[in-house]
């Protein structure tokens, strides 16, 4: 098991940016793919974006494509994701979550964060 921090949200104005990282500890942080999720209240989590185990490649949900940025720091054990061009749509409670590279499996989440975008 790996434990994730919380990402640290926050309310933004439309357009504007946001930066969200998350904290890996307990873990190899490099036997996980990183992933981020969002869910709004009464849905599905969904799929936002995720980051190979080396930082080499990434993938991003076709909503956020162009305006988010998954990275990471191998060295610092941490995911980020930075989001620009906000818009209301985005609101959202955020996760982090470490899929082992080995087992697929999820071996940790992390505390939601809010992140709201007004208009």
């Amino acid at each position: 098991q790996v434990q994730l921090g919380a990402p640290g949200g926050g309310l933004v104005q439309a357009g504007g940016s946001l930066r969200l990282s998350c904290a890996a500890s307990g873990g190899t942080f490099r036997r996980y793919c990183m992933r981020w999720f969002l869910q709004v209240p009464g849905k599905e989590r969904e799929f936002v974006a995720d980051i190979n185990y080396s930082g080499g490649s990434v993938s991003y949900s076709d909503s956020v494509k162009g305006r988010f940025t998954i990275s990471r720091d191998n060295h610092k054990n941490t995911v980020y994701l930075q989001m620009n061009s906000l818009k209301p749509e985005d609101t959202a409670v955020y996760y982090c979550a470490a899929k082992n590279i080995w087992t697929a499996l999820y071996d940790g989440w992390g505390q939601g964060t809010q992140v709201t975008v007004s208009s």
